[in-house]
């Protein structure tokens, strides 16, 4: 009969490892192993001692069985944690509101690519399981700032990069309110414009008669298009806003018109959009 203790250290959710590594326990019981578990306080921190006897692989089963339960909280609970420290400590400057988005940003980064995901949490696994072959004392808080170094800079990584999304995010809203103002301080010069986006990217506008709206206030950013580097979506944007007609249409056509510039339109334009998927100007597309 083989026996085997570990010792697993935290100083934060502490109820949520103790019911995990309960768990754990209570699976290998039903096998006709003996578990026991200890809590001992010790400082800041909390000490589970696991101890499993009985069988001739107690070992190598429940090491691996532990590293899985702690791999689970670091890449869960711990993660959370310290992406949320990393906000706050180094993007003080930032408020509350501010950092929530930022670490909602954050989240959705993470979460958008399983394999990475996976990969992280093999890695976590092998090196838990590696030291724990070796050791018998486990502080997790340690563990992740010492021996899981390059899994941290890529929270740090991450989280530079939501700051990134939610400045630019900020930028457009601001840019998008900017807009709006000028289209409420204009006359109207149309009373509806038709908006169109040619098969080679180009788009073209519209009058209420379907007459191609080509007047003298619009001859500049035909200049520009011709002349500059300015894209087909600006050169759109830049276009309504110097018309500001009272209705735009959008025809949608076969589903190529970018979803980015429908949104821009309707965010500077409000409640004079509305989209058409099915007339002649649509089927010009």
């Amino acid at each position: 009969m083989t026996s085997q203790c570990l010792s697993i250290g935290t100083a934060y959710h502490k109820e949520l490892l103790k019911d995990t590594l309960g768990q754990e326990l209570m699976a290998l019981k039903d096998k006709g192993l003996d578990v026991r578990m200890e809590e001992n306080p010790a400082g800041g921190l909390t000490f589970l001692a696991c101890c499993v006897s009985g069988g001739d692989q107690v070992e190598p089963v429940f090491t691996h069985q532990i590293a899985g339960v702690i791999t689970d909280l670091i890449t869960g609970k711990w993660k959370d944690k310290l992406l949320r420290d990393i906000i706050r400590t180094n993007y003080y400057y930032f408020d509350d509101e501010e950092k929530g988005t930022i670490y909602d940003y954050a989240q959705q980064k993470l979460n958008h690519n399983e394999n990475n995901k996976e990969k992280d949490k093999l890695w976590i696994l092998r090196r838990l399981t590696e030291y724990l072959n070796f050791n018998s004392d486990l502080v997790i808080d340690g563990f992740i700032r010492f021996r899981l170094k390059e899994y941290v800079n890529d929270l740090y990584n991450v989280a530079d990069q939501a700051v990134d999304d939610f400045l630019s995010e900020r930028e457009y809203n601001e840019f998008i309110q900017l807009l709006r103002y000028f289209v409420e301080i204009q006359d109207p010069r149309a009373e509806l414009v038709n908006v169109v986006m040619r098969p080679d990217g180009v788009f073209q506008l519209y009058d209420e008669v379907g007459g191609f709206i080509n007047s003298d206030y619009l001859k500049d950013f035909m200049a520009d298009l011709a002349e500059s580097e300015i894209n087909y979506e600006d050169l759109l944007i830049s276009a309504l806003i110097t018309i500001s007609p009272r209705k735009i249409t959008v025809h949608l056509g076969n589903g190529d018109f970018p979803a980015g510039t429908l949104e821009t339109i309707s965010k500077v334009f409000a409640d004079r959009v509305s989209k058409c998927q099915g007339c002649s100007l649509c089927r010009q597309q």
